[in-house]
């Protein structure tokens, strides 16, 4: 009898092979999809801002889980849909360590992806400004949660960085396991939900948080957003992707064999 999943053995296999492909793509392919990516997960980031609006003033955990509960939907739109993701894409590391992506290809894909990530969440976050749909309490809300992560200190925003690659990127990596679409989106949803339900800090989610709360009047600048958030959380998901999840693995179950 076929199991309906992938072991974590040939899990770790799996994404040598994806990484590799990854790594491989066209300019245009990685824009065009990481643009993509960027828009989804900033969609994901509206619908968090939508449901929780005004639920914090009921109970701040169930406002927290609502909008967790639904965040999710940006990811799943990524890599059902198609999408590139400099947290996810951090997992190439697993093909790096096997040799079978140079570093520099690694580091070039990331800056691409990252570039093209920022162009899809501010594009939906022009779109949203626009649209009129960001008045009283969603607006506050926005800002609320841009200047919380903006006031965060460098070490604070590189754990946060860290603990929510460990889960996102963890459900990227584990949700190859399933070979049915249902699989994969529980595969998802449950990671993805506990990461914002934590607090955690998304450096492609800030993208479209941070500056939508930024031009909704946050009191905040521009050097500060980029210091005090996107630098240090940039750099946590890429050691909680890149290292706790694709290095870890690769070194359990991969290490040493072609």
């Amino acid at each position: 009898m076929n199991n309906n999943y992938l072991t974590p053995k040939e899990i770790a296999n799996k994404w040598v092979e994806i990484g590799k492909q990854k790594a491989n793509y066209s300019f245009t392919t990685v824009i065009l999809l990481s643009i993509m990516g960027g828009f989804f997960i900033a969609l994901g980031g509206h619908g968090y801002l939508v449901v929780s609006q005004t639920l914090g003033n009921i109970d701040v955990g169930l406002a927290k889980f609502m909008g967790a509960a639904v965040f999710p939907v940006g990811l799943m739109l990524v890599v059902i849909g198609g999408g590139e993701l400099y947290t996810g894409n951090a997992l190439i590391s697993t093909a790096w360590a096997q040799g079978e992506v140079k570093l520099p290809s690694y580091i070039k894909n990331l800056i691409l992806v990252y570039l093209a990530n920022l162009i899809g969440a501010l594009l939906l976050v022009a779109m949203l400004y626009k649209s009129g749909l960001y008045t009283g309490h969603l607006a506050e809300k926005t800002i609320a949660i841009a200047e919380g992560k903006v006031s965060l200190s460098f070490d604070a925003a590189i754990i946060r960085g860290i603990l929510c690659n460990v889960l996102v990127a963890g459900a990227v990596y584990i949700q190859v396991a399933s070979k049915d679409l249902i699989g994969k989106i529980f595969a998802m949803w449950f990671p993805v939900m506990l990461f914002v339900l934590s607090g955690y800090e998304h450096s492609v989610a800030n993208m479209f948080f941070i500056p939508l709360g930024k031009f909704l009047g946050g009191n905040f600048t521009w050097s500060e957003a980029i210091l005090h958030n996107f630098i240090p959380v940039t750099i946590g998901n890429l050691i909680g992707g890149g290292l706790f999840i694709g290095i870890v693995y690769w070194a359990v179950y991969v290490r040493g064999k072609k």
